[in-house]
């Protein structure tokens, strides 16, 4: 059976894997069909997420056919298209028992914390299957990273007319912005790329962008934006441990940070920039089950367009010499996304 593996930092390989047994009770053999880049591979495979173990198969982001169905398993059949949710909960922690099930103490992230889905076929366990047969494998794929987003959103309570920065134009970051703006909250996008300033420009209609040079002049805009007041609420989806310090000086007073990024690094905070407006600051981590379905609905309603992110695409052949432009900003990449099929 064919499979990519990541052996260390910058060094992927073809590999010939053992096929997987057939499906045991709760278990669901699949096929995937497109996998999505997601920053966490690009991380990993820079050395620079914190979570990754090696040698991994990555992908999380997914969109699979269902091959075989295990005893007990009841969501699913054969031949449905899913998205997977991939946060591989233990159901009996302090987090899971309280319904955080993204917060799992054992969690591990398929494709992050365990071997993913870069390979000819897979176990999963079968209730974290999204199926979404009216849609295409490309949306499957990226409703993981809108979860993400998604549940960011949540976390921050943006509300109707609050005024929401969000850091960082990225796919998280993007994800973001989709659920902040079903919220009715006015949005203004800092990023360091010019060209992703424009992706928002153009398929969002953000009026309100930053392009960052540096912190004062990127607060003078914030000031100038917000008429003095700063952010009700402002989202960090850089993964930058500079950007998440820096992230606070746009907060408004009783205002709320959102880390939704992950950095190695230590941050560094000034704690009179926190206290002196009562600031709330929130970390994100993953997404709730309840999010996958929230997002192939909206997906189904036309709600939220996931073909304008698509900006590369790569094959199963192609990945490992197309992998490293994909860690480059300047080559544009919004979303890329890898076409498994040639793996039959």
């Amino acid at each position: 059976m064919h499979g990519i593996i990541l052996e260390k930092p910058q060094h992927f390989v073809h590999a010939d894997l053992a096929e997987p047994p057939a499906p045991g009770p709760g278990q669901v053999l699949v096929r995937p069909r497109v996998m999505g880049i997601c920053g966490t591979d690009l991380g990993g495979y820079l050395g620079k997420m914190p979570f990754f173990g090696y040698p991994r198969i990555i992908g999380h982001e997914l969109g699979v056919e269902v091959l075989q169905v295990g005893d007990g398993v009841t969501n699913v059949k054969i031949g449905d298209r899913c998205s997977i949710e991939p946060y591989l909960n233990c159901g009996k922690c302090f987090a899971c028992r309280r319904g955080a099930t993204n917060c799992c103490q054992y969690n591990q992230t398929f494709g992050v914390m365990c071997d993913g889905g870069l390979q000819q076929r897979f176990l999963i366990r079968g209730d974290k299957l999204h199926v979404g047969n009216d849609l295409d494998f490309d949306q499957l794929a990226l409703v993981e990273t809108l979860a993400i987003g998604c549940h960011a959103c949540d976390r921050s309570e943006a509300a109707a007319g609050d005024n929401v920065l969000v850091i960082g134009a990225g796919p998280i970051g993007l994800a973001a912005l989709e659920f902040v703006r079903l919220t009715g909250a006015r949005i203004t996008v800092m990023d360091l790329v010019e060209s992703r300033l424009q992706f928002c420009r153009d398929t969002y209609n953000i009026e309100n962008t930053i392009l960052y040079m540096d912190d004062a002049s990127a607060l003078a805009q914030t000031e100038h934006i917000t008429q003095g007041d700063r952010f009700a609420v402002v989202i960090d989806a850089t993964g930058n441990h500079h950007s998440m310090a820096s992230a606070m000086h746009h907060v408004a007073q009783t205002g709320t940070l959102v880390f939704v990024g992950i950095t190695s690094q230590t941050l560094s905070l000034p704690h009179v920039t926190m206290h002196k407006p009562e600031m709330t600051i929130k970390a994100s981590r993953n997404a709730l089950p309840g999010d996958f379905t929230r997002i192939i609905q909206l997906i189904r309603d036309g709600q939220i367009r996931t073909a304008p992110w698509i900006t590369h695409r790569s094959t199963y052949r192609d990945m490992i010499k197309d992998f490293p432009a994909f860690t480059r900003p300047e080559t544009g990449v919004i979303k890329a996304v890898v076409d498994l099929d040639q793996m039959e």
